[in-house]
């Protein structure tokens, strides 16, 4: 729900809402199922979106970081309407690890795949491919919670600020 807040604030059409309110569903569920499923329900737009924005199709999933790599580099292409879902996506993921940072400290790092060094590393990178070939207010907002979070993580070499 927070996404699809986002998305709206930040000028996003009703597909766009409907793809952010969906946009794990893809990556959580049963991968092509679930989007096969999507697209009868919902329509081929909403589906490409939630597409665009999974980053595993297959369960297992791949391994994290070649999974990330793969989604970093594919994310520089991809049109504008993607895009301001992915970074609503990324700036929710990241206000909300910089709260629990501010309650439970440096634990909150486990919660996470590739903990504090890699969370971090997919922030930077997920802010640079998304701001390639694309500006859009978002990612002010984006780049001052990464900012904030390697400040919080006592990573003194914050990227963006």
């Amino acid at each position: 729900m927070a996404v699809a807040a986002l998305v709206g604030e930040f000028g996003g059409t009703e597909t766009q809402i409907a793809a952010a309110l969906l946009h794990d569903t893809v990556e959580d569920g049963e991968g092509f199922k679930t989007l096969s499923e999507l697209q009868e329900v919902f329509g081929d737009r909403v589906a490409d979106l939630v597409h665009m924005c999974s980053d595993a199709f297959v369960h297992p999933k791949p391994p994290w970081r070649e999974r990330k790599e793969q989604y970093i580099e594919q994310t520089k292409t991809l049109p504008p309407e993607a895009k301001l879902i992915i970074a609503a996506d990324k700036l929710h993921n990241a206000s909300t690890t910089l709260r629990d940072m501010r309650t439970d400290g440096n634990a909150v790092w486990e919660r996470f795949n590739g903990g504090r060094e890699g969370s971090l590393w997919v922030y930077d990178e997920m802010l640079r491919s998304l701001s390639q070939d694309w500006q859009h207010p978002i990612l002010a907002h984006l780049a001052d919670v990464v900012d904030a979070l390697h400040r919080a993580a006592g990573d003194a070499g914050a990227k963006h600020g």
